[in-house]
């Protein structure tokens, strides 16, 4: 017997490394050393710094992935998986440097996966980042057939001055909401269970949604890494930064809070997108379920000082991402306050 009689085709993984080439050389930086292939990645640290501090995150896409597999559009999912790890780091104020992947298969489908690839690059170079390397395993058995897994792994940067960790933040600093892209990579487990508990299809066009649900759905995770490092350098007083993934705005905005400080915001500063009233209505979901879920229209938080606030909108706006003032910082113990009922 051969390994392929086991189901996994050596050939054919190398195959899909020289397919994936050039949209790994797409993301390189001048940092890169070396080239794809070899057991590890390089990557020399920038100049210019005087205490610099690597950050790390990682994370996934969750079973957004069914839809995709559902659709066969496998070309946003690798967009979600790399915003969803640089947005991470980019909330103490690091800029991502490089980015690896790890994609799982039952069986390796070259186009399927050379798509995600494609993905995966597409948002490295949204967020600068190289796309350093990475590993496709090829289990037989282990995944159904036509399915994957993804998940990712990034490093950034920051001057050790520079990094925000929650001391900056101050009574009175603004909250500034950047808009979503609708559901982003949370919150799916609940969405598909509305899908199948309403026997609903994804390529319907409810009256609410101005495209096929689907296609909605698998809009990909905003990346906010360009527009918040460009105002930050700018001049924008930001003291925190949150990125809002699963749990919402109650789970997520106050991680950047300091001690004794909480945050009130004002649910009707900002327009919540369509999908989300499709949702709620659908599933007969409450304000709080809704809230605790999803973004509800805001991926991204930062804390500004009051006499920065309007700039930070205008040139957040400027730089193709609405934004609004939807709460400030007031004294409490980390909670969030004003949610509707």
């Amino acid at each position: 017997m051969e390994y392929r009689d086991a189901g996994v085709d050596v050939a054919a993984g190398r195959a899909f490394v020289e397919r994936i080439r050039s949209s790994v050389e797409s993301t390189r930086r001048p940092e890169v050393l070396g080239n794809l292939g070899g057991f590890s990645g390089l990557f020399q640290l920038p100049s210019g710094y005087q205490e610099p501090v690597l950050v790390s995150g990682t994370d996934g896409v969750g079973t957004k992935l069914k839809l995709a597999h559902t659709l066969n559009r496998h070309d946003t999912v690798g967009i979600d998986l790399v915003a969803m790890c640089v947005n991470d780091v980019l909330t103490c104020g690091a800029e991502p440097l490089f980015f690896l992947d790890y994609l799982a298969t039952g069986h390796l489908e070259p186009a399927q996966l050379a798509d995600v690839v494609a993905g995966i690059a597409t948002g490295c170079r949204l967020a600068g980042c190289a796309l350093l390397g990475g590993e496709t395993a090829e289990m037989p058995g282990f995944y159904q057939a036509g399915e994957y897994d993804l998940a990712g792994f990034c490093v950034g940067i920051v001057e050790k001055s520079q990094v925000l960790d929650g001391s900056q933040v101050q009574i009175g600093d603004v909250a500034i909401g950047l808009a979503s892209q609708g559901v982003h990579s949370n919150g799916f487990s609940l969405v598909r269970k509305i899908l199948s508990d309403r026997n609903c299809s994804l390529r319907d066009q409810p009256p609410l949604l101005d495209q096929p649900l689907g296609e909605v759905l698998l809009t990909p995770t905003q990346i906010y890494v360009n527009p918040v490092l460009t105002a930050r350098r700018a001049g924008l007083m930001i003291h925190g930064m949150a990125h809002i993934t699963g749990g919402g705005l109650p789970e997520n905005l106050p991680r950047c809070l300091g001690s004794g400080q909480a945050v009130k915001i004002d649910p009707a500063s900002w327009a919540i997108p369509p999908v989300f009233h499709w949702i709620q209505a659908e599933g007969g979901v409450s304000n709080t379920g809704m809230f605790n879920t999803f973004n509800m229209g805001i991926g991204f938080v930062v804390l500004v000082p009051p006499d920065q606030a309007q700039s930070a909108i205008q040139g957040f706006t400027s730089l193709g991402i609405s934004a609004w003032a939807i709460g400030e910082v007031v004294t409490g113990s980390g909670e969030l306050i004003g949610l509707p009922e």
